[in-house]
């Protein structure tokens, strides 16, 4: 990658079912964070970029009271309809071109305000399947659960302990929306049936949060920071339409983990990477990520699960943060995957920290059935 950009700042929301702030509220506190653990003033920002959804906000111009709250009044400001992580994606790229030197990502949802779920419906063709009347997200990730779980002989048992994992860990997150101390598989398990395999506990809560990181050159990164976070490789793909693709892996992810693989000269993940934040809907969907991801051969995402490797004192930790499982305020879902791998590697994680973590894995993704999915190599100072 010509030149460096790194993470030099990171604030995320405590994210709740029904945040008790306004969504501009919500998203100055976050930029606001971000911005004094830079060392910056609003004067010291070259460009802004939200990541929000009319559709998700429930209404058009989504933004247009949140200019102010970030910081963007008189700035280059520039808004991107999908999760915060590709708005980061954009936000390097605007450093790498040379017109900018330092930016702000922010990137919130209130899912109190509109359930996603009613209008995920909206992302179908048109003429068929949304005429349906039972496709949305949800059956669609059901349909290619029991697709993935029938082909390759993984149980319910399985796709619970990844839950079980991640709302263990995320009982010590205090950022987590959903925190169970204590949760038994039992629980799991036993917890509502929404669409068959998938149950109330085996998938995202509906979510409020917001979260914001700052960017910067290396030139800058070094000037106004002691601890930065390189972005050491990036990848991202977007996978056909579902009635067009292979539903029983992840191919766009697979191709996003590849490309950032490269950059970042990884070759081996287990022994290169100390951790993986990934964005997991659904607990049968982080079985399918472990494969994309080249954790194991296809079909083996059970396996893993089943050796305790990703657990947090496992080989390759998953999710110590708790995942989407924990918090899903979908916008900002993957920039939170990217600040909670930033927190290990700077030794800020507090109950969460793992020991010796320099280099982590983070992966946001929108669409259904993960369709579009982006991966980050972030690394530490050596």
């Amino acid at each position: 990658m010509r030149g460096k950009v790194a993470i030099i700042g990171y604030a995320q929301s405590y994210h709740q079912g029904n945040m008790p702030m306004t969504r501009e509220d919500m998203v100055f506190e976050v930029a606001k964070g971000a911005a004094e653990m830079a060392g910056i003033t609003r004067e010291d920002l070259d460009t802004v970029i939200n990541a929000s959804n009319d559709y998700l906000d429930g209404r058009t111009i989504s933004e247009l009271f949140l200019v102010m709250p970030m910081g963007a009044y008189l700035r280059d400001y520039t808004k991107v309809e999908m999760d915060g992580a590709f708005a980061m994606f954009y936000g390097m790229l605007k450093i790498l071109s040379g017109t900018h030197d330092i930016a702000l990502i922010v990137a919130n949802t209130q899912g109190s305000t509109f359930n996603p779920h009613q209008i995920s419906t909206y992302m179908l063709d048109p003429t068929f399947d949304r005429q349906i009347g039972v496709l949305n997200d949800v059956s669609m990730a059901a349909i290619q659960a029991r697709m993935y779980m029938n082909k390759y002989s993984v149980s319910e048992d399985e796709v619970a302990i990844v839950s079980l994992k991640n709302l263990g860990n995320a009982a010590k997150n205090p950022h987590a929306h959903r925190r169970m101390p204590g949760i038994t598989i039992e629980e799991v398990l036993n917890s509502k049936l929404l669409y068959d395999p998938i149950r109330e506990l085996t998938m995202s809560p509906i979510s409020d949060g917001a979260c914001a990181v700052v960017l910067a050159t290396e030139k800058k990164a070094r000037e106004l920071s002691d601890n930065p976070v390189w972005i050491e490789g990036v990848g991202s793909s977007q996978d056909s339409y579902i009635r067009n693709r292979n539903l029983y892996h992840l191919e766009g992810l697979e191709k996003a983990a590849k490309r950032a693989y490269q950059m970042a000269d990884i070759k081996n993940q287990f022994a290169e990477l100390d951790l993986a934040e990934v964005s997991e809907r659904y607990a049968y969907e982080e079985l399918m990520i472990y494969e994309a991801l080249g954790f194991c051969e296809k079909g083996k995402g059970g396996t893993l699960i089943d050796s305790c490797a990703t657990f947090k004192d496992g080989q390759l930790p998953v999710n110590p943060s708790g995942g989407a499982l924990s918090a899903d305020p979908i916008t900002a879902t993957g920039l939170i995957r990217v600040v909670e791998a930033v927190m290990q590697i700077r030794g800020e994680a507090g109950a969460c920290q793992l020991p010796g973590v320099w280099r982590a894995l983070a992966h946001g993704q929108t669409g259904v059935c993960a369709q579009s999915n982006i991966v980050y190599i972030l690394g530490g100072e050596y």
